[in-house]
């Protein structure tokens, strides 16, 4: 024990949580512990059963033992993690299960997201050995256990991973599956799909196959169909005989049938032109930083559909598994994004940088690969992407990401130049961040129509791929009034929305498949001399209480979505209890 013992709440970040600014701004390793009784129909001894710990995410490297014993190592903060701990905890009934939690936060050119430790050596103006944490990004470094830690078993037969892709026409549809089963060769697959009413509409054995549905229920996006979100439920049950017992082991997975195809112009969800008119956001609220909250993911959903957004972009780092639960089920479309942001430094292109990169594609496909609000991956936000060797890198990560799934198209979200950009050339969809008279020509609205057409323009005589405006956005203090519209003040954010909006309204008449606001509500940043208590770009604030801009947002996504919809224009006054 080297420092205080303080209680910590799990799942939270730990900055914000003391009334010590040392531990707000703490880099380092700081430890979790906690004793657990497990049951003990767990414990006898049973060779039949795995005991498994997992950990839904936690930021950034962790180190776990349980009963004093290592059992797993994690590089990345934002994907879960396990470890089978059967060995350790089995035979000793009664007795306590201590799990041991080390995690370091510090970033490097090396991690994702990537960073550098900076140490002051200038004696006459800082202490010895001190040093900063430099980033380069803005939000802030949110560090611990953000998400669920759960203990559960599975027999020692076990279904380990299904991946299932769908394919559909007017009157059928396909179910494409793959089940992966780990403890033996020798077991029985049988699987069942069925409607929302628990009807059996499909059936299938053995570890591939196809699912044939007829007059199938498409997975729709909100606003596109007035019972979006349908899902499916595919029941996979395994059995095997392992000395004289039946294992049994059932996995029931929520699908969604629906199909996504890019064109040099549009985005088509199940064939019909979809336009993403939504937001990015942030995992960030008061005290519990970036640490999963039911009831403000609850809130965040309502607010979403109180807008009229049809999706969002999980900026900067993959959101809780919770929460891509609800964009499933409500039909919110989404761009998942690892946490690639702050790619800046020549040596976070290098090999080592490169292979870790790719390890955490692989975790986010795994996880993310069956959700059918999953439309599109995106591997970076704002890289260095003019520099030599970005076209290695995104070549390669591009490459990979389309190789571990084919069914999707692949972006990353780039703030370079149209002529300089060394990744634009692999992606499926260009998707642009651009702050015309904020952080350039800072107050010149007028500069906006030229300077946003001219963009479009020479991205797509460039590409010919359809285009996201995937940011855009000025900071408003709430309360903050001027007319005329004053940078800060609620009426300038108001004014460039309605300036960049006039030029989405022509462009998207083209090849603008696509709006994201940045950003869905005020969120926490380093501090800095721009920075008064975070990011305040929000449309809503910290609490999610709207600002002016919000009532805007709303008109014109209820006007986008009533102009494209077959549904009735009176869905705006819809029920949103759960």
């Amino acid at each position: 024990q080297t420092g205080p013992v303080i209680d910590m709440p799990v799942p939270s970040s730990f900055n914000d949580i003391t009334q010590d600014p040392s531990l707000e701004n703490y880099i380092g390793w700081v430890w979790y512990e906690k004793e657990v009784l497990l049951p003990l129909r767990w414990l006898q001894d049973d060779l039949n059963t795995r005991v498994v710990l997992r950990f839904g995410s936690a930021h950034y490297y962790s180190i776990v033992w349980v009963n004093g014993v290592q059992v797993v190592e994690h590089e990345g903060g934002h994907l879960p993690f396990e470890a089978d701990i059967s060995s350790i905890v089995q035979g000793s009934p009664g007795i306590p299960c201590r799990i041991t939690v080390a995690l370091n936060n510090t970033l490097t050119p090396h991690t994702l997201p990537p960073g550098s430790i900076q140490y002051m050596n200038d004696k006459t103006r800082y202490p010895k050995n001190y040093f900063v944490q430099n980033i380069r990004f803005d939000f802030f470094n949110y560090a611990g256990i953000h998400r669920p830690v759960v203990l559960y078993t599975t027999p020692s037969v076990y279904i380990d991973d299904i991946t299932v892709t769908t394919t559909s026409s007017e009157s059928v549809a396909m179910v494409q599956y793959q089940v992966s089963v780990v403890g033996s060769t020798l077991y029985s697959l049988s699987l069942s799909l069925r409607d929302q009413e628990g009807k059996v509409v499909a059936t299938g054995d053995g570890p591939a196959g196809e699912l044939k549905v007829l007059n199938p229920n498409l997975w729709w996006p909100y606003l596109m169909h007035e019972n979006p979100g349908y899902r499916y439920s595919l029941e996979v049950k395994m059995q095997a005989q392992v000395r004289g017992a039946l294992l049994e082991d059932v996995y029931t997975l929520p699908v969604g049938i629906r199909t996504v195809h890019v064109t040099s112009t549009q985005f088509l969800i199940n064939g019909r032109p979809f336009y993403f008119h939504g937001v990015n956001k942030h995992e960030d609220a008061d005290i519990r930083g970036k640490g999963l909250d039911w009831p403000l993911v609850v809130k965040d959903f309502n607010l979403l559909r109180w807008l009229g957004a049809n999706s969002f972009r999980t900026s900067h780092y993959p959101y809780a598994e919770e929460i891509m639960d609800l964009c499933d089920a409500y039909g919110i479309v989404v761009i998942d994004e690892c946490p690639g942001v702050g790619i800046k430094m020549p040596e976070s292109f290098g090999n080592r940088s490169l292979q870790h990169h790719l390890v955490v594609m692989e975790e986010l496909i795994r996880r993310d690969k069956n959700r059918p609000s999953v439309v599109m991956w995106s591997v970076a936000n704002e890289p260095a992407s003019e520099l030599p060797p970005a076209a290695y890198y995104f070549k390669t990560v591009i490459a990979h990401t389309k190789a571990l799934d084919p069914s999707r198209p692949v972006t990353f979200v780039t703030d370079a130049n149209y002529a300089l950009d060394r990744g634009a050339p692999y992606v499926d969809v260009i998707c642009v961040n651009s702050y015309f008279s904020w952080y350039h020509d800072p107050g010149h609205l007028e500069v906006i129509p030229l300077q946003l057409t001219t963009q479009f323009e020479n991205w797509y005589k460039t590409y010919q791929k359809p285009i996201i405006q995937s940011e855009y956005g000025a900071d408003s203090v709430p309360g903050l009034h001027s007319d005329p519209p004053l940078m800060f003040s609620e009426e300038y954010q108001k004014a460039m929305l309605t300036e960049y909006h006039s030029v989405f309204d022509k462009k998207r008449k083209e090849y603008v498949i696509g709006e994201l606001i940045w950003n869905f509500a005020d969120f926490m940043t380093n501090q800095g001399t721009t920075r008064v208590l975070g990011n305040k770009k929000g449309i809503f604030t910290r609490q999610r209480q709207p600002k002016s801009a919000a009532f805007v947002l709303r008109e014109r996504y209820w006007k986008i979505a009533n102009e494209s919809s077959c549904l009735p224009p009176v869905i705006k006054s819809h029920s949103l209890f759960l």
